[in-house]
């Protein structure tokens, strides 16, 4: 069984003052070009198929399974997971590869900060949560590629049409991957995990923290993208380029935002109540995926990726 929610209700977002004042234009992923840091023995090899099976949103610090428990040893195998499946896309040039790049890179500086173990009030948690959010992403794309469209949430859906049909620079792809895992998929994940701890406090400091490190390392990503994949990406000047201004605004507003969504989730009094919660979340990200897609797209008969796909096929 999956670990995250298909809802599927139809009708209009009623978002309302949650939504409001949010600019999809600036909508990107804070994330960095580094790997982990100091030197150290490479911990025991741990494969995601080893711990994927057993992984529920359900944490027992106790449990058998590295990923249930919130061991460092999970994060270890989400990063060696992410980058099997990021090593292709970018042989091929797939335009998949920007999100999958900005999230490999994302899980490579949280492993940096954990080394911390201050960091975090409950870092074993947090590292639960990690593996929990990255298979949303995992099941979208498997989902996808495989075929099973109608399983694949409304936001993700057009982020990946966009990236195969090739229709937006780099910073587009990344637009979209970064609304859909954090505006669609992220409530879902905190709400299935849980927002307290067990004795009944919020788990909403650790959530806050995850902003202090996102804030720290966006530049060398998209130095990255630019080096190997669009050479637009770090193009200030230019209508397509990221807005490394817009980022730090934007992330931790949506990521408040999903907060705000998976109380409403867990706050619902009955089945149907929070259908509709969750239609409103995906109806909420899907119409920001369109909007994205509207506004960065190339310019019919002007604009195309061949310029941008001839430069990954020498530099990628």
């Amino acid at each position: 069984m999956r670990a995250h929610s298909r809802s599927r209700t139809g009708g209009t977002s009623t978002y309302g003052r949650l939504g409001s004042g949010i600019t999809a234009l600036t909508a990107v992923v804070a994330v960095a070009l580094f790997s982990p840091g100091s030197a150290r023995a490479d911990p025991p090899y741990v494969g995601w198929s080893t711990v994927a099976p057993g992984l529920a949103t359900g944490y027992e610090p106790s449990s058998e399974n590295d990923c249930t428990a919130g061991r460092v040893r999970c994060v270890d195998a989400v990063i060696r997971e992410m980058r099997r499946r990021f090593d292709p896309l970018a042989a091929a040039c797939d335009h998949n590869a920007i999100f999958a790049l900005s999230y490999l890179r994302t899980t490579e500086v949280y492993r940096q900060t954990i080394e911390d173990p201050t960091f975090f009030a409950d870092t074993a948690f947090v590292n639960h949560e990690d593996a929990v959010f990255a298979r949303y992403y995992f099941d979208a794309v498997d989902d996808w590629q495989a075929g099973r469209r109608a399983e694949v949430p409304r936001a993700w859906a057009i982020a990946m049409e966009a990236a195969d049909d090739r229709t937006m620079p780099a910073s587009g792809n990344l637009s979209l991957g970064i609304n859909a895992h954090v505006q669609r998929d992220l409530p879902f994940v905190l709400a299935g995990i849980g927002l307290v701890r067990p004795d009944g406090t919020s788990r909403k400091a650790d959530h806050d923290k995850v902003n202090v490190f996102l804030n720290r390392v966006t530049d060398g990503l998209i130095a990255e993208i630019a080096a190997r994949f669009d050479p637009t990406a770090d193009d200030a000047d230019l209508p397509t380029s990221v807005d490394n201004i817009g980022i730090f605004q934007i992330i931790p507003t949506w990521r408040e935002i999903a907060w705000r969504n998976a109380e409403r989730l867990v706050a619902a009094p009955d089945a149907r109540a929070r259908a509709l919660v969750a239609a409103d979340i995906e109806a909420y990200a899907a119409s920001q995926a369109e909007t994205l897609r509207r506004s960065t797209a190339y310019l019919p008969a002007v604009q195309s990726s061949a310029t941008r796909d001839a430069y990954c096929s020498t530099h990628g």
